[in-house]
């Protein structure tokens, strides 16, 4: 392995523990997110100069920049949402939000869990943008357009 690789295999080991202590994983998502973000651009700022006077990267991961900004092209739950409400009929009629996560799941190909969904929809209930009602049936809360 190259030095820069040993180099940053040893920061990640480093950053790992304190990483860890998060529980949630959107959370450490974010954090290494920002750290490799700012790996990258301290890279890109600490040139060398080759044999012939031009300026050269000293380290630069090309796997993870694509990896990196492809993981951004889905959009988030609150997104898909909003336009689930905005632009579709999809709320006209009362909705599960385990039946909102499968139609997430199949329209948008966004795997969202119900716990991410619950806290985005008690705001859109809370904004009057949907209704919030209980089911006789399940005693569950299911979602309509306001």
């Amino acid at each position: 392995m190259s030095k820069q690789t040993e180099k940053l295999k040893k920061q990640l080991i480093e950053i790992s523990e304190v990483v860890n202590l998060f529980k949630s994983e959107a959370v450490q998502v974010k954090i290494v997110d920002k750290l490799l973000d700012a790996i990258i651009e301290s890279e890109r700022t600490d040139a060398d100069t080759d044999s012939q006077g031009k300026k050269q990267l000293r380290f630069k991961p090309e796997g993870l920049q694509i990896e990196h900004h492809a993981s951004r092209k889905k959009p988030g739950a609150t997104k898909v949402l909003n336009q689930l409400l905005n632009t579709t009929d999809f709320f006209n009629t009362t909705r599960s939000i385990s039946a909102i996560a499968d139609h997430c799941k199949t329209e948008y190909d966004s795997d969202f869990k119900t716990s991410e969904l619950s806290g985005i929809l008690l705001k859109l209930a809370n904004e009057h943008k949907l209704k919030r009602e209980r089911s006789h049936a399940n005693n569950r809360y299911e979602y309509v357009k306001a």
